[in-house]
């Protein structure tokens, strides 16, 4: 086994490191060492869906205020503004949820209308 001389202290510019071999070009890799990174997976956002409210002839307009209350947590004057809104353009977000939330929200809605016979309709659509 040879040893390196310790060339550390070799003048005012070494500084003060040892060098332990003959120097490789800028940008090149020693033969006998390697990096290893470690690569994190991006996450992905999911997608995003509106519950949309439709309006008809026939719901009456405090029974989708009960509606948007009960399965959306709109307060009282939000669910009036969002009524309304229906009720002049013909359509209304009530919220905007993963597919899953939104799905479920859109089916609780439908069965709710239905089980007081009303032809209320709620749909999602990708926003």
């Amino acid at each position: 086994m040879r040893s390196e001389p310790d060339m550390s202290k070799d003048g005012p510019n070494s500084g003060g490191t040892k060098k332990t071999g003959p120097s490789l070009p800028v940008g090149a890799k020693d033969p006998g060492t390697s990096v290893v990174t470690r690569v994190r997976p991006k996450t992905k956002r999911p997608n995003m869906y509106r519950v949309l409210i439709l309006n008809d002839d026939y719901t009456p307009m405090e029974f989708v205020i009960h509606v948007l209350e009960r399965f959306f947590n709109k307060s009282r004057e939000d669910a009036t503004r969002i009524m309304l809104h229906v009720h002049h353009h013909g359509v209304g977000e009530c919220g905007v949820y993963t597919y899953e939330v939104a799905e479920t929200k859109v089916t609780q809605v439908m069965d709710f209308a239905r089980q007081h016979q009303h032809p209320l309709q709620c749909v999602m659509e990708k926003k």
